[in-house]
C-alpha cells in the first residue's frame, strides 16, 4: 500500500489580497444562499382539534357561572351590535346572557350587575348594556367586560 507524504513546507504562504478575500467570502454567501429550503410541514405538527376558546374552570356561583359562560359563547361565537343575534349565530351581551341564563331573573340579574361594572370600571355615561355594546368597534372589549364581571361576580359571592 503506498503511503502518502506531503512536501516539505519551504515558505508560509502568502497573505491574500483584498480582492481575493471578497471573492471568498462572495463563495461563501452563495454557499448558504443556495442551501435547500427548509419545508416547514415537515417541522411543525399542530393537533388537528385544537380549540380556539380557552377552557375555563367554572364558578360555583350562579350569576358568575352564567357571565362565564355568555364569555365564552361570545369568544367562540363571534360578536354582534344592534341585535341580540344575528343569523352566524354571533351575540351581543345581553343575547350572550340570555342564551346562557336558566331563567329571565338570573339573565336580569346578570345584566344589573354587568352594567354596574360597565359604569363603575368602564365608562360612567353608558345608559344601558346595549347602547354600550354598539359604541364598540369589535368583539373584544365586550368579551373582556364579560370575563371581568365574571370574577366580580364570583368575588361577591353571587
Amino acid at each position: 500500500m503506498p503511503t502518502l507524504t506531503c512536501p516539505p513546507a519551504t515558505s508560509a504562504p502568502a497573505a491574500l489580497t483584498f480582492d481575493e478575500r471578497l471573492a471568498l467570502a462572495a463563495l461563501a454567501v452563495d454557499a448558504r444562499i443556495n442551501t435547500t429550503p427548509l419545508d416547514l410541514a415537515d417541522v411543525i405538527r399542530c393537533p388537528v382539534d385544537t380549540p380556539t376558546v380557552p377552557v375555563l374552570q367554572p364558578y360555583r356561583t350562579p350569576i358568575a357561572a352564567v357571565l362565564q359562560r355568555a364569555h365564552t359563547r361570545l369568544l367562540r361565537d363571534g360578536w354582534c351590535t344592534d341585535r341580540l343575534h344575528d343569523e352566524q349565530g354571533a351575540r351581543c351581551l345581553i343575547g350572550a346572557i340570555r342564551a346562557e341564563a336558566s331563567s329571565r331573573g338570573q339573565a336580569d340579574d346578570a345584566c344589573t350587575l354587568l352594567l354596574d361594572i360597565i359604569r363603575d370600571e368602564f365608562d360612567p355615561t353608558a345608559e344601558t348594556i346595549a347602547s354600550w355594546n354598539d359604541r364598540q368597534r369589535d368583539g373584544r372589549m365586550p368579551a373582556r367586560i364579560l370575563g371581568h364581571a365574571a370574577s366580580r361576580a364570583d368575588a361577591r359571592g353571587i
